[in-house]
């Protein structure tokens, strides 16, 4: 997955205005304590930190 492809599925699930305050504030347990954009920055990949944030938002399975 590249990171363009994360940010769509962000967007989608959550919106676009309100995706990106989410990735920015909302520490996700399953990235060791890390908001996703942390995660992404410290060069996460993006299909790893997809799956912590859909377990996060509790997205259906179809959304992997």
């Amino acid at each position: 997955m590249r990171h363009t492809e994360f940010w769509t599925r962000l967007d989608e699930a959550l919106g676009r205005s309100y995706s990106r305050t989410w990735a920015e504030l909302t520490v996700v347990r399953d990235l060791d304590g890390l908001t996703t954009r942390e995660a992404l920055d410290a060069g996460m990949p993006p299909k790893q930190v997809w799956a912590a944030v859909r377990r996060q938002l509790e997205l259906p399975e179809s959304e992997r």
